[in-house]
């Protein structure tokens, strides 16, 4: 399968906006039985956002129960075209497509350590309250480099007890005082944000997340707030993770570790192959430089890229043919 073009899909894209409105109107009408997912979609990553798709639809019990939110960039001419892409490859898909401004995002980021993870779209996840519906009470996030394996119902089903507002994999082995700056354990005020915490690292790119009380603990404002004092103070260096990390490290439910397999892309600088970590899987996620659908191409795959490749559905005809 190939990207469809623009021209060869005008009529489509028609088609596509009127079932979009379609689909945004059975939210409205939900019943107690659907669930939410929210990515963000862009040209570079839609190979990986195609294969995510696939790998939910396959292992779950009720497709017809998922809905999908993509988050696009407005200033990106590709929307509809990527809108398109999915309904020729997924016809019967309950999703809509919403724009995300970048200005939302543009004089609060700092430079990272990896350019990639200075995007505006790779804030969108702090923004999902405001974007998506006020009738969407939950929805699941997940990053466009993963897949599963086992059916997302039942991460989508896990409780978010008391007054939590997120669940996702703790990993409390990781050296957590990496993700800040000396900057920032040596102000005798910063040093104390997590006193009262036991803050563990963990992987925004799987989160189930509560957005009424997102919305009411008006939990994007908070995460403005740190990443306004990173501009004034450099206190992290890793993207949009740090600012989670702040508000929300060590105030989460925990969710078991099978449910992010994380890290399969390598560290941030090289992406050097990794083996998965020891227990049971259900999703397989290449955070990290390397991307599988990139070292396939490059005929330089590592083990573990041929888990997912069975779920590309955009692989270019030379990528394994020879």
């Amino acid at each position: 399968m190939k990207l469809a073009t623009i021209d060869q899909n005008r009529g489509h894209d028609k088609k596509s906006k009127i079932k979009m409105k379609n689909n945004f109107q059975r939210i409205i009408e939900q019943t107690g039985n659907d669930f939410h997912v929210a990515m963000t979609l862009d040209a570079a990553y839609i190979r990986g956002s195609m294969a995510a798709i696939l790998s939910i639809l396959q292992h779950t019990s009720c497709p017809q129960n998922v809905f999908f939110h993509f988050v696009a960039s407005a200033s990106s001419d590709a929307s509809s075209l990527l809108g398109a892409t999915i309904s020729a490859a997924f016809p019967y898909l309950n999703f809509k497509i919403y724009e995300f401004h970048d200005s939302a995002v543009a004089g609060l980021i700092s430079t990272s350590i990896r350019s990639a993870l200075d995007c505006p779209l790779n804030y969108a996840r702090s923004y999902l309250a405001d974007l998506l519906p006020p009738c969407v009470r939950r929805v699941v996030y997940l990053d466009s480099d993963l897949v599963l394996v086992d059916d997302i119902a039942k991460l989508a089903a896990i409780p978010i007890a008391g007054d939590k507002v997120l669940a996702a994999p703790e990993y409390c082995n990781a050296n957590f005082t990496s993700y800040f700056t000396p900057t920032f354990w040596s102000n005798p005020s910063l040093s104390l944000t997590f006193a009262n915490r036991r803050a563990c690292y963990f992987n925004t790119g799987v989160m189930v997340i509560d957005l009424e009380r997102w919305r009411a603990g008006d939990y994007t404002t908070k995460i403005e707030e740190w990443m306004e004092l990173q501009k004034r103070m450099r206190i992290y260096e890793l993207g949009s993770l740090p600012p989670f990390l702040l508000v929300f490290a060590g105030d989460i439910v925990s969710v078991d570790h099978r449910w992010n397999q994380h890290g399969l892309g390598g560290d941030n600088f090289r992406g050097l192959c990794r083996d998965l970590h020891p227990g049971p899987v259900s999703l397989l996620h290449w955070s990290g430089k390397g991307k599988p659908w990139a070292r396939l191409d490059a005929s330089r795959p590592c083990p573990l890229d041929a888990l997912w490749a069975p779920y590309d559905l955009l692989k270019p005809p030379y990528s394994f043919d020879s």
